[in-house]
């Protein structure tokens, strides 16, 4: 008998047992291989999501990769048995802000799976096929598991806009900073910059294409072109934004808890920087990792440090908020 996650309220969950879901016109029935667990999801279980953010009881999981089983009408038959990964975000396609691509800003209201939608903590998930990102065949879906963390980097890389040549840099060295690494490195910088608080971190960073790492402790420049921020802290903002030029780019995807001291918008004006936010990936952020990924620029197989049965989830909710160096990303298995 198959399982599946539900956490029915902060602080209770169950497991319970899971029939799939046969995919109605339009959708797709996917096989997980693995699910993805992060902070948002861990908020989930704490109670801590913001308000209309997530709908109780549910299914958690929204990174995920899996394989296609079936398919409803309209939907083509060829989409079974590709390996797939899928976009959270279920917008109205119909809005403004659909219109222009903006999906994650769909005037519809907020939807996305696994926080207010059944997510992949299960054995089987089954959305709309339009989210879909067909893979290579011979793709690793251990590593495509993660590509969802990757989209949302790949959202903030296309706005950063790094040019071949530019000098760049990343604030923040957990999974969402070392995805920024990779794109940023994609771009031909002149300089790659990481910034974090462990000095372990700094031999990954290299590896994965930093020409420099430094502790937000040591003495920092201030005069890059594009920073990615992805630490998730008002900290973390500042330190990003006094790295830049004047009239640099700045990329902020982190979130700090609410009431956080923020920028100073004086320095923000007289440095004249450009400043942008991502929370979520809309399409072109994923087609964009995707084709990324599909090239063998991005390696996310040395992020992950455990992958452990469905029927674990309370430890590796724990994991996950250990503050343990040693703990990267945790999978979930069906």
């Amino acid at each position: 008998m198959s399982t599946a996650v539900v956490v029915d309220a902060p602080g209770e969950h169950r497991l319970v047992p899971h029939e799939p879901r046969r995919p109605e016109a339009g959708e797709a029935l996917v096989r997980v291989h693995a699910s993805g667990i992060c902070g948002s999801d861990r908020e989930v279980y704490q109670g801590n999501r913001p308000e209309g953010y997530v709908r109780y009881p549910l299914t958690p999981g929204h990174e995920w990769s899996g394989t296609v089983e079936a398919v409803g009408a309209g939907v083509p038959a060829s989409l079974v048995g590709r390996k797939v990964v899928g976009e959270g975000f279920r917008n109205c396609q119909v809005c403004d802000r659909c219109h222009a691509g903006d999906t994650t800003l769909c005037s519809a209201g907020y939807e996305e799976t696994g926080f207010t939608q059944p997510g992949a903590m299960a054995a089987t998930l089954t959305l709309p096929a339009r989210l879909l990102h067909a893979l290579p065949d011979d793709c690793d879906l251990t590593a495509a598991a993660l590509l969802e963390p990757a989209a949302c980097i790949a959202a903030a890389a296309l706005k950063g806009n790094a040019q071949p040549g530019e000098r760049v840099a990343v604030v923040g060295t957990g999974t969402l900073g070392m995805f920024a690494v990779q794109f940023l490195k994609a771009n031909s910088p002149a300089e790659l910059l990481v910034v974090g608080t462990r000095r372990d971190r700094e031999a990954l960073s290299r590896q994965y294409g930093a020409t420099d790492f430094r502790t937000k402790d040591q003495e920092l420049p201030d005069d890059f072109d594009v920073v990615i921020e992805t630490a998730g802290s008002a900290d973390a903002a500042r330190i990003s934004a006094g790295l830049l030029r004047r009239g640099g780019r700045l990329v902020l995807t982190g979130i700090p808890a609410p009431g956080a001291d923020g920028l100073d918008p004086t320095d923000l004006v007289v440095k004249q920087l450009e400043v942008h936010t991502v929370f979520g990936a809309p399409p072109d952020a994923w087609a964009h990792t995707v084709r990324v990924f599909a090239a063998g620029l991005l390696d996310p197989l040395p992020l992950v440090t455990h992958e452990l049965p469905l029927t674990e989830f309370s430890q590796a909710i724990e994991l996950v908020g250990a503050g343990d160096p040693k703990v990267g990303k945790v999978l979930l298995r069906p």
